[in-house]
């Protein structure tokens, strides 16, 4: 099944580039199952999203079809063939 990642420009620089991106997983698919496959071809990607304990880190917000991960099951939300997953990861600014 494929799945449409959309990423900023800020991380964009970890993936060659590009903001998006379609991704193949096995179905069913989870968000844990597309980060560990992003993270296999961009590991540098990986490091910026998610912490030494595989979690999100606290600054980046996924959303499975506009839904936020974090309000739903976390890693293990579900992601149906098809799906749009934005990757944000918060600016702080002042």
């Amino acid at each position: 099944m494929s799945v449409r990642v959309l990423l900023p420009r800020l991380l964009s620089e970890c993936t060659g580039g590009r903001t998006t991106m379609d991704v193949d997983l096995a179905a069913p698919g989870t968000v844990r199952a597309l980060l560990d496959a992003l993270a296999a071809e961009h590991p540098v990607f990986d490091r910026r999203v998610r912490d030494e304990t595989g979690e999100l880190r606290r600054h980046v917000n996924v959303y499975v079809d506009g839904e936020e991960v974090r309000r739903l099951d976390g890693l293990a939300t579900p992601v149906p063939p098809g799906a749009e997953v934005m990757v944000m990861q918060s600016v702080a600014g002042g």
